[in-house]
């Protein structure tokens, strides 16, 4: 940056550019105050420049964690520079609160440990996210076919029971029929074998003995007939219950599939399965842990490694002469208030004795024609005091 110097009686002054001006209230220095440390000036600076660091990094790492939850560019850079505004606060907040020569000191760098850790952790996400985007894709389509699956057993363990239900019901509707068929079949055979001489009897022409036996054999098929004709109904309900079951099924997974995606939260757990599974990916996961931990502790890092000069010493009495300068003042408008309040009461006594003094002759008149007055009446005492307590009297 260049140096500018203004001249003044006595010499030349030093005039910072405005790039200058910025890394110094970014570093939290009063400009009035450093212009004249010309040590200082490249120490503030170098905080300043710090703060700038990891006030674009915050702002570029909560951009692209916002990125990969909205669809919108304009809103994810917009809620980035609102996180990096509310980190650059935090920043000057705590840099303003470390000075060497107080003992409270501990509390904000402490504190300032303790965010780094929770911000390097957060914002390392988003890093390792861009950084391993093939291999995560890979792992996202891992994981969403284990859910699949998972989802695709949950529905069978669902549906079981009903399914297990209706099966059993148009078995038993089966085996029903089928016993019914057998009985019909083995009567058809005996009829045929009666009539050919096969069976039966053994004799060929006993028409008597084969139209009992296809007697029995019509009867029994008419009754298989009736029977199917009765259970067809259930079982067509019992299939159509299993064909509900099923496209229910297919329904609902299909329904759960299109929830599957690769969002933020999907990809952190990918990213978490790779760190859990892989030691390289782990090694520079937590290696990127402490470089963003790094440069989240730089500005105190700086504060507090860069030694004090004049311009802390400066800043002490300047403090120091302001307390003394409001003291003072304070001191000041409080005896002044003292002295205006002692005139003023002392100024309405004074007219207050003039008051009465100028009124007495006028009361005393006033009093002479109320005794008179009440004399000619023949009222009783106590009233014509109250009278006068009441119009003359100052206080009533």
């Amino acid at each position: 940056m260049q140096e500018n110097n203004t001249p003044v009686p006595g010499g030349y002054r030093y005039a910072p550019t405005p790039a200058t001006r910025f890394l110094w209230w970014l570093s939290t220095a009063e400009a009035d105050l450093l212009r004249d440390c010309s040590i200082d000036r490249g120490r503030y600076a170098i905080i300043g420049m710090n703060v700038l660091a990891t006030w674009l990094f915050a702002t570029l790492a909560w951009t692209y964690f916002f990125s990969t939850v909205t669809p919108y560019l304009m809103v994810a850079i917009l809620l980035g520079i609102l996180m990096g505004g509310i980190v650059l606060s935090i920043d000057r907040t705590l840099i303003r609160g470390i000075s060497r020569s107080s003992g409270r000191k501990a509390v904000p760098v402490l504190f300032r440990l303790l965010l780094a850790l929770v911000i390097g952790l957060f914002m390392a996400q988003p890093a390792l996210l861009y950084l391993f985007n093939k291999e995560i894709k890979v792992q996202v389509s891992l994981d969403n076919e284990i859910r699949r699956k998972e989802k695709l057993a949950g529905l069978d363990s669902l549906y079981q029971p009903a399914v297990t239900s209706l099966n059993l019901q148009k078995q038993n509707l089966q085996a029903e029929l089928t016993a019914r068929y057998r009985e019909v079949a083995a009567a058809r055979e005996n009829f045929i074998a009666e009539t050919d001489g096969t069976g039966g009897s053994g004799k060929v022409g006993m028409k008597d003995i084969a139209q009992a036996k296809q007697r029995e054999y019509q009867k029994l098929d008419e009754a298989y007939r009736q029977l199917g004709n009765n259970l067809q109904p259930q079982l067509q309900r019992a299939d159509s219950n299993l064909q509900v079951l099923s496209q229910r099924k297919i329904q609902e997974q299909a329904a759960f599939d299109q929830l599957l995606n690769d969002g933020f939260i999907t990809r952190i757990e990918a990213l978490q399965h790779l760190v859990s599974n892989n030691t390289a990916v782990a090694y520079r996961y937590y290696l990127l842990v402490a470089l963003l931990m790094l440069i989240e502790l730089m500005p105190v890092i700086a504060k507090l490694v860069l030694p004090e000069g004049s311009y802390e010493e400066k800043l002490k009495l300047r403090e120091q002469l302001e307390k003394e300068l409001q003291e003072t003042r304070h001191a000041g408008e409080m005896a002044t208030g003292k002295s205006y309040i002692e005139k003023a009461g002392e100024h309405d006594r004074q007219l207050l004795a003039a008051f009465f003094a100028a009124t007495d002759p006028v009361r005393q008149q006033a009093l002479q024609q109320k005794i008179k007055a009440w004399q000619e009446s023949g009222q009783p005492f106590k009233s014509l005091y109250e009278e006068l307590k009441k119009e003359l009297a100052t206080h009533a």
